[in-house]
């Protein structure tokens, strides 16, 4: 005849056919995939997030942020970015949308 486990059993019991979470590549000292890797910035990219490298993520969401702060979503369709100067040198027009603004990004970083 089977035993039967209680609940409170189940749930000390580690579950078995589930392996270990994996160490990322950053942490086990090998190469950081494409998102993690630092890029430098140009001038025009650095006047808004610094001139330190950063991963693409973190620029991404320092440009989101400098968006917000000075209000440059357009109020009726807030897909739309409408550049101020700084903007203007990075994306190189007056707007653009917020899909088209990684294109413009990847433009100006480096690795």
């Amino acid at each position: 005849m089977a035993t039967k486990t209680t609940d409170k059993a189940k749930k000390a019991a580690p579950e078995a056919g589930k392996a270990a979470p994996k160490a990322t590549k950053a942490e086990g000292g090998t190469k950081p995939n494409a998102l993690q890797q630092p890029l430098k910035p140009s001038a025009e990219l650095g006047a808004i997030v610094g001139t330190d490298p950063l991963p693409r993520g973190e620029v991404v969401s320092k440009v989101w942020d400098y968006i917000k702060k000075h209000n440059l979503q357009n109020p009726e369709n807030k897909r739309e970015i409408v550049a101020d100067d700084k903007l203007k040198k990075v994306f190189g027009k007056d707007k653009c949308t917020m899909f088209e603004m990684n294109k413009h990004l990847a433009a100006h970083l480096k690795s």
